[in-house]
């Protein structure tokens, strides 16, 4: 593996180097939930001191991907149900409000970009990378709440969007998925060109849920209703 001191983050400190290291592995499933973090192994593979191995594992436990276990240490946290529907739950009801927004304050140069970014998302479905097709999604939402105006609810989404990039991530695994994100996405940009907010909440309320149940698929939770189709 190459070391971290040669990566192309070289003008960052060194615990961010890690810190962006380990985050990605997290979010790829290549540090599976559960898996202890062990400081030294750490330090051996990525090719640096305890010291930012140590830093960076105390800023993931802020972002809730890691959990501190008493006598045992630190490990990638779980993915648990009640966790999955609680930060769906707050995103569903942000989202609604940001669309909602969004269909009174967009503008057509916002509107123009909420387009461009819904069809560069299609396109970069057909690569199969899966972290540039999260980034392309999580892109194209942050063009709805940035329309909004309202920095307050950028903020409160913004404090979600670490666990929500983890849970997004999970969905975006599933390939056969992709065609219906991609439909998903074009009936909220024409709710939202058309400025009919409650259309647009009932498509953004289906696009959630969606993910909900795609998620329990992959997580092995047990389903309780059927994708909208």
């Amino acid at each position: 593996m190459q070391d971290l001191n040669e990566m192309d983050d070289a003008f960052l400190p060194l615990r961010d180097v890690v810190f962006k290291k380990l985050r990605q592995e997290i979010l790829l499933g290549e540090l599976a939930p559960g898996e202890r973090l062990m400081e030294i192994h750490l330090a051996q593979r990525l090719g640096v001191s305890r010291t930012p191995i140590r830093e960076a594992i105390r800023k993931l436990e802020l972002e809730g991907l890691v959990t501190m276990i008493p006598r045992r240490g630190a490990e990638v946290a779980q993915i648990s149900e009640k966790n999955l529907e609680d930060v769906l739950e707050v995103r569903m009801s942000l989202e609604r409000l940001a669309v909602r927004l969004a269909c009174e304050r967009m503008d057509e140069a916002q509107l123009k970009q909420l387009h461009e970014a819904c069809e560069h998302f299609a396109a970069v479905t057909r690569t199969k990378d899966m972290t540039a097709i999260t980034q392309a999604d999580v892109a194209l939402h942050d063009v709805i709440i940035c329309a909004t105006g309202n920095r307050k609810l950028e903020q409160m989404i913004s404090n979600l969007s670490e666990q929500m990039y983890r849970y997004r991530f999970e969905y975006i695994k599933d390939a056969s998925y992709h065609t219906l994100l991609i439909d998903e996405h074009e009936r909220i940009y024409q709710s939202i060109a058309a400025r009919d907010s409650e259309i647009a909440q009932e498509q953004i309320t289906i696009h959630i849920e969606n993910q909900l149940q795609t998620i329990k698929e992959h997580l092995n939770f047990p389903a309780d209703k059927q994708k909208n189709t």
